[in-house]
């Protein structure tokens, strides 16, 4: 299968598109808030880019740490209802408090969202976290029984996944979505996959592709090759032109001929524009996939506003990706060396979506 080529009403769009990208730098208005409060994880899952497990030397966030610095350093700079909160991990329902987490940020005026497994999401527990605010939940659904299972390293898995996708999707006004990492083995199936998502009266779905980095690292079952790459983009297309399901692809890269096909809108990495993150230690970052080594400072050290207002210049000035491949990449302007989480610790690139679609 042929790389989709980039036309020029396209090209004249990502030229227009590239002065709203830079207004948004100019101005870093923060919008989302990563809290990584846990690397506590009840799955090991062969995909892991934090490699959490259930017995880790870092010890969750205090609450009580996570809250000085919204009451000191973010709130009285943002309007916090267009500050949306998500708390990732590790696996978020290890922690016991997370409803009490929930409710002090919702009475601070902040909508929370969170990222989970499903593992440990009861109905109980579910109607506990809409209790204290939960507005939105992504959950990880990757393929069927023997291939979530497999993945996730768990036999319970994918039944538990799927119970838990039953919940959400029953809670009115929940804003959810379901996420899918495709490998080589769900490929084969994914029009199966996607008659079946339907048919759990599932509406919402996002698609991601597995990168090089943490456990996936080390295992090349997990990665696409080109031909599969391409046929997903194609796949991704022609399922948002059915319409019976409201799919996109994930903020991964650049997409070339694919973009505003596969997502409703042009690539632009958010990762120290509009989003931030503290980590379980206090490191302050961008998005919770960038890598350790691009840290901007940290809560314990630091002040979090003094850091989103005048460091992040790794994020916000991406000239220093021009190296290898970007060098003299044409499309450079639109994509900036690609998202952040995807250079290593030496700031090389790992995957280029752009280069496996031309």
């Amino acid at each position: 299968m042929k790389g989709k080529r980039l036309g020029l009403r396209k090209y004249l769009g990502l030229k227009l598109f590239k002065g709203l990208y830079d207004e948004a730098i100019e101005h870093h208005e923060l919008r989302t808030l990563f809290w990584e409060c846990t690397l506590r994880c009840n799955l090991s899952c062969r995909h892991c880019g934090s490699d959490c497990r259930v017995d880790v030397a870092e010890q969750d966030m205090p609450l009580a740490d996570f809250l000085k610095v919204l009451d000191e350093e973010v709130t009285p700079h943002v309007d916090p209802r267009r500050v949306l909160i998500i708390f990732s991990g590790g696996e978020v329902l290890v922690r016991r408090d997370l409803e009490e987490a929930g409710r002090e940020v919702m009475r601070r005026g902040y909508m929370w969202g969170m990222v989970t497994n499903g593992m440990a999401l009861t109905p109980q527990r579910l109607d506990a976290l809409v209790d204290a605010g939960l507005r939105s939940v992504s959950i990880s659904f990757d393929g069927f029984e023997d291939i979530h299972n497999h993945i996730r390293r768990n036999p319970l898995s994918f039944e538990r996944a799927r119970q838990a996708v039953q919940s959400i999707r029953r809670v009115d006004g929940l804003l959810y979505d379901v996420i899918t990492c495709v490998t080589p083995a769900l490929m084969e199936r994914l029009d199966e996959w996607k008659e079946f998502l339907i048919s759990e009266g599932i509406s919402h779905w996002r698609i991601f592709s597995i990168f090089p980095a943490g456990r996936a690292k080390r295992d090349d079952s997990l990665h696409l090759n080109v031909e599969q790459y391409r046929q997903l983009m194609e796949f991704i297309r022609l399922t948002r032109k059915e319409g019976r399901i409201n799919l996109s692809y994930a903020c991964e890269g650049f997409l070339g001929g694919y973009e505003t096909e596969v997502r409703d809108h042009f690539y632009m990495c958010t990762a120290g524009v509009s989003v931030a993150s503290i980590r379980v230690n206090g490191d302050i970052s961008g998005c919770t996939s960038v890598r350790g080594n691009y840290t901007q400072g940290n809560i314990y050290k630091d002040r979090f506003w003094d850091v989103w207002q005048n460091r992040f210049q790794p994020f916000r000035n991406r000239e220093w990706t021009k190296i290898d491949e970007c060098r003299d990449c044409k499309v450079w302007d639109f994509c900036r060396g690609g998202g952040m989480h995807l250079r290593d610790d030496e700031g090389k690139l790992m995957y280029c979506h752009y280069r496996m679609l031309k």
